[in-house]
């Protein structure tokens, strides 16, 4: 009986868990795309690739406000790159117990 209660236990705090897990690998798959497309548009000002990467957060329902994304240019002669930073946290609430899983996806060009 104990056996079957760790695996529901189990259970449960996977679908309590994946979901953050997933939505931050597909929104890091964005700011990659983001950083790389915004990066050639010179004309972009850093708002609005802030913009860019908020209408993202929309899609993914994540609890990211415009304070919590960091823009950063990075010219270099030849180069023009945007890289792009979140920070943020997910509470996580499983039966009797609860935490918060912080990430901080990039762009990774930096």
């Amino acid at each position: 009986m104990l056996g079957i209660l760790v695996i529901v236990g189990l259970v449960l705090g996977l679908f309590q868990v994946a979901p953050p897990l997933m939505a931050n690998l597909s929104f890091q798959d964005d700011l990659r795309t983001i950083a790389l497309v915004d990066g050639n548009a010179t004309q972009k000002t850093d708002d609005e690739i802030r913009n860019d990467v908020l209408r993202k957060v929309r899609d993914h329902e994540l609890p990211i406000d415009a304070k919590q994304i960091v823009v950063q240019r990075l010219n270099s002669p030849g180069i023009a790159a945007v890289y792009i930073a979140v920070d943020y946290t997910v509470p996580i609430k499983l039966p009797g117990y609860s935490f918060d899983m912080h990430f901080n996806p990039d762009s990774g060009n930096k």
